[in-house]
């Protein structure tokens, strides 16, 4: 009979740990939704994560006080088809003669400062200027998403809770080290921002400015965008003097900016083309 209590109380004893296990847990790292029901409950737990993780109360209040569930971000995510397109089709959308017009105006207007990037990270100008092309137009469509909102509503989604919650609490500290404030962050349904379109992680790893400084205005500076685009390819791997295209040596660093295929091919494609396919041959 004693022996049928203790193991009662053994079982007994391991649930309340359990329930004290659960109750210590962060509240979003137990739930994610697929709709707006939960979300300003899990809201609440997230700013308790990030206190815990060193963003100040006030940069958590006056960033996440606004922030709600963007039913457009999750139709996006849902959305994506075009790098499922053959390369052909995908390129010849992305790659028009106005924006090689462009792109080569571009490489020539700002010669000195793209100069100057390729003798400190090994990058040439018509990669960045062709990578600056793709993602924004040159600057002129970087995205009109509220990026704290579009961050919050994919980390309590479940279908990659994991990789935007560490980009939510990227962009609370990229707030906290004064690089932008709230209101300045808007860019694409998934939280880049920028000229050439930074995740939060990566800008806090790779934002730098033209003369070398920690961090840059990646939002209306071109010359600080190029700057940590190269820098980024550079702590990628990037080779000096070494071909960009598919089977060279800088093809694979183009995939670690962006993992589909044909996306890395009409970057390669595009500085080609810019450049007058000189630096590839």
């Amino acid at each position: 009979m004693k022996r049928v209590i203790s193991m009662k109380r053994v079982i007994a004893a391991a649930l309340a740990a359990s329930l004290l296990t659960a109750l210590a847990a962060p509240a979003s790292a137990a739930q994610c939704g697929r709709g707006p029901d939960g979300f300003d409950s899990w809201l609440q737990g997230f700013k308790q994560e990030a206190a815990q993780a060193g963003i100040s109360r006030s940069v958590i209040e006056r960033s996440l006080d606004n922030v709600s569930y963007d039913e457009n971000v999750i139709s996006h995510d849902r959305g994506q088809r075009a790098f499922g397109q053959s390369f052909a089709t995908f390129s010849s959308r992305h790659i028009t003669a106005y924006g090689l017009k462009k792109g080569r105006n571009l490489l020539r207007r700002y010669a000195e400062p793209l100069q100057q990037i390729e003798q400190r990270y090994g990058v040439p100008g018509q990669v960045l200027v062709a990578i600056w092309g793709l993602e924004t137009g040159f600057g002129s469509t970087t995205g009109k998403f509220d990026t704290l909102s579009a961050l919050a509503t994919l980390a309590y989604d479940c279908r990659r809770t994991d990789k935007f919650h560490e980009e939510l609490i990227a962009a609370l500290k990229i707030i906290q080290r004064g690089d932008l404030s709230p209101g300045e962050m808007h860019g694409a349904w998934a939280g880049e921002i920028g000229q050439t379109q930074f995740m939060p992680t990566s800008y806090l790893k790779y934002a730098t400015s033209i003369a070398g400084g920690s961090s840059g205005d990646l939002i209306h500076s071109p010359e600080d965008a190029l700057a940590s685009t190269a820098n980024f390819l550079h702590a990628k791997g990037w080779q000096r003097g070494q071909g960009w295209d598919e089977g060279q040596p800088n093809f694979q660093v183009l995939l670690q900016w962006n993992a589909a295929t044909v996306y890395s091919k009409t970057i390669g494609l595009f500085a080609d083309k810019i450049g007058g396919d000189q630096a590839s041959e």
